[in-house]
C-alpha cells in the first residue's frame, strides 16, 4: 500500500485484506487517504466507497477526520451496500430503482402472511388463530427472506419435496409451504408492490451488471463484506475488475495451512469463520494468494494474536495437528515464545450467573476511563446483558453509546396500552385497574388522593362484581370515583370494536384502543419522545396495514398486541460518553477500541443455536438448494476472530446462566485447548471478580433480636374476646399491633375471598335458617340451606368463576346439614345462634371485661347447653384445646358458667362442639373436644385460670408482647403482622422461641 504506485494503477481484479488484528476502518481511512491525497483536494471526493451496513458508512466518516489530523477533509462518497442478512437496504443508486415496484413494509408483509396462513389453515393440522397465525407469518418471511437472497426459485421443486421416509409434519409443512408461496406473489401483485429482499437482489444485480457495462472510472472500493449473498458476492466481483477498483476483505487467514484451508467446505465449513471469505473467492475466481495486504504488518503481536485466533478456530478435522502446528509456529520466532505473545493482553473472566458478568463488563468499561483518551466497547449479541452493564454503568454517572436500545415493552407508553388492552379482556381486574389509573401519564398533579382512595375503598379486598359494585363502593369518595369513570369510559370505548359478537379484526380493536388513550390523555404526552415515536408508528401500522389480520378475541388482540410490542427496540440518544461503546456483534464488524470486552460466550448465546425452521428439515433445505442453518455461525465465528484479534481483549462468560449450568462457548473452549498444548493457559482476570464482588457485598450479617415492645400498662387492653386471648396466647406482638397500636392488616387488591367467603356464607346459612325455622326442620330443608349458602357466598364476594364448584358442593354439605338438624333439634330445646356473652373479672385488683359471640348455643331439658363453632376449614385439635393455645370454646363456656349470656341463667356447659362443613367426603362431621358436665366444667374452669395467670403476667410492665412464642403453630396461622415483626430476619438466627 506504501509503494510507489497506488492500489488503483495495479493490474486488476484488486483484492485486498486487513488482518483482523488491526482496526480495519482506520487503516481504510488511512490507505485512502495516503492514495489519493497526493493527487489533489478533488480526489478524494470524487471516489467512492461501499460498506457493508449503515453504522459502517458512519465509522469509516468517523475514521477519515481521526487520521487526517482534525483538518478539514472533503470525504468520499460512503454507501452502505446494505446487509441483506440483517434487513438493511442498499443504496438506490441512480435510476435503477425506478423499474421495481416499491417494497412492501416488513409489518405489511407479515400481516398479509398471516392472513394467507389462516385462509390456508386447512393444509396444516390445526387451525392457527390469530397469534399462531402470526408467529407462523414471521417463519414465512424468514424462509422468504432466505429463498430470494439466495435466489433460490423454489416454486417448482415443492412437489415431492417431503416425500419417503420423512415425517407426516413435514409432508403437510411442504403442502402449506406450496399453497402459500403460489398464493403469495398473486397478492404482491395485486399490491403493486414487492418483497424487501427481492428488491434488494434485483437492484444489486441491476448495478452490478450497469458497472460491468460500464464501468466507473473513478476510485471504487468495496470494503468490509463477506458477500454472503450471491448478488452481493457478484457485485464484488465487479468492483474489483473496475479500472480503479477494488475489494477489501476483513480479516481473511493468510497464514491458514493450505490444507486447513481446502477442508472449509460442507457443514463444518459453513460454521467455520472464514468459511463466507472462501466461498466469496471461490466464486470470483480468486486464489487465496492472490489477496494482498492493504497495508504491511509491522505489529508482531497482533501478528501472533491473530495466528493464535484462526489456529484456535481451524476446521474441526484440521485440529489433530495442533502440537504441529505449535511447534510450527514457534519455529517461525525462535527469539520468542509466539504462543505467549500472542497471548499478552488477552484475558478471561469467569463470572458466576449474570449479574456478576454485568458487574465485570462495567467495571472493565470504567476502568478503561482512568486511561486518558483509551477507549472501550462491549461487544454482546445478549441485549439483557448490555442493558445490565448501561445500568451498572450508572453508578458512575456513565452512559455509553449503545446500540442495544431500550426494550419498547417497558417504556411507559407501551405499558399504558399493553394494561388496557388486558383490561378489555378484563374490564374489572382490580390489579391492572390500580396500575392503569395510578400509571403517570393517567393520574393528575392533584389526584393523588383520588387514586389511594380508588384504591383503598374500591379495589381492595375481593375484585368488583360490576361497574355498578365498583361505583357504589365509591359512593363516599367523589374524587375517586370520578377518577374511575374516566378509566372505565376508556375500557368501555377500547371494547366497543367486540359489542356485536366477541370478535373483531386487530385493526379496529386498535384503532379503538389509540382513541381510548387520546380522548384520556393529550397526545403530545401520550406519544412524546422516542419510545412514544416507536409505538405510535407501530399502532399506525397495526391500524392501516392490518386489515389483513383475522378478526379476534379481546385476548387474543392483547396477546397480538403484547407479542409486537415485545419485538420492538428504541433506540435511545441523548449525551452519552465519546469513550465507551456497547455494540452487538454485527455493529462491531467494522468498529475497534483499545480494550473490547466480549461477553456472552456461552453456546446458546454466543453462538446462538442454529434456528429450528418451522416449515423445512435439513434435507429439504438441501434439496431447495438453501444454506444450512449453520451458516448463521460461521458468520458470527468471523465476527468473533475480528474481535479477538485486537490488542486488548477481555472474554467473559457466565458459569450459570437463567439458574442452570451454562456451557462455555465452543471458541473459547478452542482458545483453552490450544493454549493448555503450549503448556500455558489463558490470563484470568480475577481481580475484576472481586471488585465487583467487593462493591455488591452487603455489610456483615448480624440479626435483630425479636422485639419486645413494652407498651404502658394503662395501654395494655383490658377488654379481650375470647379469639384474641387465643392470639396473646400463640402471637402477643399481634395483640400489640392491632389492639394497642389500632394497626389493621388492608386487604389485597384481588384479594382471593374463596376461604373467608365460604366461612363467612356458612355462618350466614345457619344464622338465617335457624331464624326461619327455629322449630321443626321443613321437608326441603336441604333445598333451602343449599339456597341460602349460595346466596350467601354470592353476597361475601365469592368469584363466579369458583361459584360453579362451589355449587357442587353446597349441595352435598346441604344435604348432611338437613339430616344434621333433624337430628340436633330432637334433643335441643331451642336454638340460640350469634349470641353476645361478657363475663367481667377482677385480676390484679384491676376489672378485665372478656366477650365472646357463640355462634349456636343449643338449651337442652337437663339444663346444659351445648356450644358449638362452625368451620369449613380445619378445626383446633384436642391437644391445642387441652393445652390453652386454643381456648375459644373453653372460655365461651366460662361465660356461660359465670351467667355471661344473660337469657340462658348460669347453666352447665354441655358438649364443646366444632361443627365442620365442607361438602367434600366427609360433608360435615362433629368433633367434640369436651362432652358435657363435669368435663367441659373442668376445662372452662381450667381455661379461666390459664386466662387469669396470663392477664396477670401482662400487668407487669417489664413483660413484653414478643412475637411467635408458639412458632409450632405458624404454618396454620402465619399472622398479619411477621413484616412488621420482621420476624425473616430473627427467626433464621435459631432464636425461634421456646413454645410456652
Amino acid at each position: 500500500m506504501t509503494g510507489p504506485a497506488p492500489f488503483f494503477e495495479r493490474p486488476g481484479p484488486r483484492w485486498f485484506s486487513i488482518p483482523a488484528h488491526r482496526p480495519f476502518v482506520d487503516d481504510l481511512a488511512r490507505g485512502l487517504l495516503n492514495a489519493l491525497e497526493p493527487l489533489g483536494p478533488e480526489a478524494l471526493p470524487r471516489a467512492t466507497v461501499l460498506t457493508p451496513t449503515r453504522r459502517g458508512a458512519r465509522a469509516l466518516a468517523d475514521a477519515f477526520l481521526a487520521v487526517g489530523g482534525g483538518r478539514a477533509l472533503l470525504l468520499p462518497q460512503i454507501r452502505p451496500l446494505g446487509d441483506l442478512d440483517e434487513g438493511e437496504p442498499p443504496f438506490e443508486p441512480g435510476d435503477l430503482a425506478l423499474d421495481l415496484p416499491p417494497a412492501i413494509s416488513s409489518r405489511r408483509r407479515r400481516f398479509e402472511l398471516a392472513r394467507l396462513v389462516v385462509d390456508h389453515g386447512d393444509k396444516l393440522s390445526f387451525r392457527p388463530g390469530p397469534v399462531q397465525a402470526l408467529e407462523l407469518a414471521k417463519a414465512l418471511s424468514d424462509f422468504l427472506d432466505s429463498a430470494q437472497i439466495e435466489e433460490v426459485e423454489v416454486d417448482g421443486k415443492l412437489d415431492g419435496l417431503a416425500e419417503g421416509d420423512l415425517a407426516q409434519h413435514w409432508q403437510v409443512s411442504a403442502r402449506f409451504l406450496k399453497a402459500v408461496l403460489r398464493a403469495w406473489p398473486e397478492r404482491l401483485n395485486d399490491l403493486g408492490l414487492i418483497d424487501v429482499s427481492e428488491r434488494r437482489v434485483r437492484l444489486l444485480r441491476a448495478l452490478a451488471a450497469q458497472w460491468e457495462k460500464e464501468p466507473p472510472t473513478e476510485v471504487l472500493v468495496a470494503a468490509g463484506s463477506t458477500g454472503t449473498a450471491p448478488a452481493t458476492a457478484d457485485l464484488l466481483r465487479v468492483v474489483a475488475a473496475a479500472p480503479k477498483g477494488a475489494v477489501v476483505l476483513p480479516g481473511l487467514d493468510e497464514d491458514l495451512a493450505d490444507s486447513a484451508w481446502d477442508q472449509i467446505e460442507g457443514t463444518q465449513g459453513e460454521q467455520h469463520p472464514q468459511g463466507a471469505m472462501k466461498r466469496l473467492l471461490d466464486r470470483a475466481g480468486i486464489a487465496r494468494a492472490e489477496v494482498r495486504a492493504w497495508v504491511p504488518d509491522v505489529d508482531s503481536r497482533g501478528r501472533w494474536r491473530r495466528r493464535i485466533v484462526n489456529e484456535a478456530l481451524r476446521p474441526a478435522e484440521a485440529t489433530a495437528d495442533w502440537l504441529a502446528q505449535i511447534a510450527s509456529l514457534r519455529a517461525e520466532a525462535p527469539d520468542l515464545d509466539p504462543i505467549a505473545e500472542g497471548l499478552t493482553g488477552f484475558s478471561v473472566i469467569a463470572a458466576r450467573a449474570e449479574e456478576e458478568a454485568a458487574g465485570a463488563c462495567a467495571l472493565l468499561l470504567r476502568e478503561a476511563l482512568e486511561t486518558p483518551d483509551m477507549t472501550a466497547a462491549l461487544v454482546t449479541p445478549d441485549q439483557t446483558l448490555a442493558r445490565r452493564v448501561m445500568t451498572r454503568l450508572q453508578r458512575w454517572g456513565v452512559i455509553p453509546d449503545s446500540s442495544a436500545g431500550a426494550p419498547l415493552a417497558a417504556s411507559g407508553a407501551a405499558i399504558l396500552a399493553l394494561h388496557l388492552a388486558r383490561l378489555v379482556e378484563e374490564p374489572l381486574n382490580p390489579v391492572r385497574l390500580l396500575a392503569f389509573a395510578k400509571h403517570p401519564l393517567v393520574l393528575g398533579d392533584d389526584e393523588t388522593l383520588a387514586a389511594t382512595m380508588l384504591e383503598r375503598k374500591g379495589l381492595r379486598g375481593a375484585a368488583p362484581s360490576s361497574a355498578e359494585g365498583l361505583r357504589a363502593r365509591l359512593k363516599d369518595a367523589p374524587d375517586a370515583l370520578a377518577l374511575a369513570e374516566r378509566v372505565l369510559a376508556a375500557v368501555d370505548h377500547a371494547a366497543t370494536p367486540y359489542a356485536e359478537d366477541g370478535f373483531a379484526p386487530p385493526a379496529r380493536s386498535a384503532q379503538a384502543l389509540v382513541e381510548a388513550l387520546e380522548n384520556l390523555i393529550a397526545p403530545n404526552r401520550l406519544w412524546a419522545g422516542a419510545a412514544g415515536e416507536c409505538l405510535g408508528a407501530l399502532m399506525a401500522a397495526l391500524i392501516q396495514d392490518g386489515q389483513p389480520l383475522p378478526a379476534a378475541s379481546p385476548q387474543a388482540f392483547a396477546d397480538i398486541l403484547d407479542r409486537l410490542v415485545n419485538e420492538e427496540t428504541v433506540r435511545v440518544g441523548g449525551a452519552t460518553h465519546p469513550r465507551l461503546r456497547i455494540l452487538g456483534a454485527i455493529e462491531a464488524r467494522l468498529v475497534r477500541a483499545d480494550r473490547l470486552v466480549l461477553a456472552g460466550l456461552e453456546e446458546g448465546v454466543w453462538p446462538q443455536g442454529a434456528p429450528i425452521d418451522p416449515f423445512l428439515s435439513r434435507p429439504m433445505r438441501t434439496r431447495l438448494g438453501l444454506p444450512p442453518p449453520e451458516r448463521r455461525i460461521g458468520l458470527t465465528a468471523h465476527d468473533f476472530a475480528q474481535a479477538a484479534s485486537a490488542p486488548d481483549v477481555v472474554l467473559v462468560h457466565c458459569e450459570r446462566r437463567g439458574g442452570a449450568p451454562a456451557v462455555e462457548s465452543r471458541w473459547l473452549w478452542r482458545l483453552k485447548t490450544l493454549a493448555a498444548g503450549a503448556g500455558l493457559s489463558l490470563p484470568r482476570r480475577d481481580d475484576v471478580l472481586d471488585w465487583v464482588r467487593a462493591l455488591d457485598a452487603p455489610d456483615p450479617y448480624s440479626p435483630i433480636k425479636r422485639p419486645e415492645p413494652r407498651p404502658p400498662v394503662e395501654d395494655r387492653p383490658r377488654k379481650m374476646a375470647v379469639t384474641r386471648v387465643e392470639a396473646l396466647t400463640r402471637d402477643p406482638y399481634a395483640v400489640w399491633a392491632r389492639d394497642i397500636l389500632r394497626l389493621y392488616p388492608l386487604e389485597r387488591p384481588d384479594e382471593p375471598v374463596e376461604a373467608r367467603a365460604r366461612g363467612t356464607a356458612i355462618h350466614a346459612a345457619f344464622e338465617t335458617f335457624a331464624e326461619t325455622f327455629p322449630d321443626a326442620v321443613p321437608a326441603d330443608a336441604a333445598a333451602v340451606f343449599e339456597k341460602l349458602y349460595v346466596e350467601a357466598l354470592v353476597a361475601a364476594g365469592m368469584p363466579p368463576t369458583a361459584l360453579t364448584r362451589e355449587r357442587a358442593l353446597a349441595r352435598e354439605a346441604a344435604l348432611w346439614v338437613a339430616e344434621w338438624e333433624r337430628q340436633r333439634r330432637a334433643t335441643a330445646r331451642k336454638i340460640v345462634v350469634e349470641a353476645e356473652g361478657k363475663l367481667e373479672l377482677s385480676i390484679n385488683g384491676r376489672p378485665f371485661t372478656l366477650t365472646a359471640k357463640a355462634d349456636r348455643l343449643e338449651p337442652t331439658a337437663d339444663g346444659t347447653v351445648h356450644i358449638l363453632d362452625y368451620k369449613t376449614g380445619a378445626a383446633p385439635s384436642q391437644k391445642q384445646v387441652d393445652t390453652g393455645f386454643s381456648p375459644q370454646l373453653t372460655l365461651t363456656a366460662a361465660i356461660l358458667m359465670r351467667g355471661g349470656f344473660p337469657d340462658l341463667g348460669s347453666p352447665t356447659p354441655g358438649d364443646l362442639t366444632y361443627v365442620r362443613v365442607t361438602g367434600r367426603r366427609p360433608a360435615g362431621e362433629e368433633q367434640i373436644r369436651a362432652f358435657a358436665g363435669e368435663e367441659s366444667a373442668a376445662a372452662a374452669i381450667k381455661a379461666l385460670e390459664g386466662l387469669s395467670t396470663l392477664i396477670a403476667r401482662y400487668d407487669d410492665p417489664a413483660e413484653p408482647y414478643r412475637s411467635r412464642v408458639a412458632p409450632q403453630f405458624v404454618k396454620e396461622h402465619p399472622g398479619d403482622y411477621a413484616h412488621l415483626a420482621r420476624v425473616f430476619e430473627w427467626s433464621t438466627s435459631g432464636d425461634d422461641g421456646d413454645g410456652e
